[in-house]
């Protein structure tokens, strides 16, 4: 299928590509809008676990996007390998932490039990603020002694207005160095969060899918996984450079909307 050919099913990262901090990309809002009016159906897929669905939907209507039932999260991908009723230590924020309980295990926030040796399953790692020496400890000997190290995503930063900040892959890597374990990550480009999206849309094929996004290494590789085609837009981390062979490159969201519908 042609690259610009209209999608049936518009997969769209959040930071980098409709805001920056929950401040719009400018012209991100009315693309979405046009796009949703030309009959695309739009799914928000990010590597942000820090947040809650809820909360994610409530940024999106503040800036007159409608997103209900419409956000697939990291920490869902997370929650998503869990074995239900397992004890799983969560370094990570609210919207792991939500995620994990749903899955029905067993949740110990590391941060709220510091020093606490128990028999986990796994240690589920995101965006974690509160992560310190004690929290790395305690995540090293739980894997160390057995549990799983399961990463929602190995995104080592993420941009904002004022440049880039640590994400959730650097916390899951200071963890999986200290425990020389190899993590599994579950968010993008990973299969776990692939699985996620397709069970939204069954019987809508790859090429009709478009994954848009500021990251080559997540959201192009995410694509790849998918098989669908790919939009790197430059209005996040990476540049025109990073593209990968085949994908459209475009100033930002409005540019990729305005190619595609």
């Amino acid at each position: 299928m042609d690259k610009t050919a209209p999608p049936k099913v518009l997969l769209c990262d959040l930071d980098g590509v409709v805001w920056l901090a929950h401040r719009p990309v400018p012209g991100s809002v009315d693309a979405l809008v046009a796009a949703a009016r030309a009959g695309v159906e739009i799914l928000y897929v990010t590597n942000n676990s820090f947040s809650t669905v809820a909360e994610q939907e409530a940024h999106l209507a503040a800036i007159g996007v409608d997103a209900a039932g419409r956000v697939v999260t990291s920490a869902m991908s997370a929650a998503s390998v869990l074995t239900p009723g397992g004890r799983v230590l969560v370094c990570g924020g609210a919207g792991l932490r939500e995620e994990v309980s749903r899955a029905g295990c067993e949740m110990v926030v590391a941060h709220e039990n510091p020093g606490r040796v128990d028999d986990y399953s796994d240690v589920v790692v995101g965006l974690y603020r509160e992560f310190d020496y004690t929290v790395l400890t305690d995540a090293m000997r739980a894997v160390r002694s057995g549990a799983r190290l399961v990463g929602s995503n190995a995104d080592h930063s993420y941009p904002t207005p004022t440049g880039q900040l640590p994400g959730g892959g650097s916390v899951l890597a200071a963890i999986a160095t200290a425990a020389s374990a190899t993590p599994v990550v579950t968010g993008k480009p990973h299969e776990p969060m692939a699985r996620l999206v397709r069970s939204r849309f069954p019987g809508v094929e790859p090429d009709d899918f478009l994954m848009v996004g500021d990251k080559a290494s997540t959201d192009g590789a995410f694509a790849a996984t998918i098989g669908c085609r790919f939009a790197l837009v430059l209005s996040g981390v990476d540049s025109a450079a990073d593209a990968p062979p085949g994908a459209l490159v475009a100033d930002d969201l409005a540019a990729v909307i305005r190619a595609v519908t």
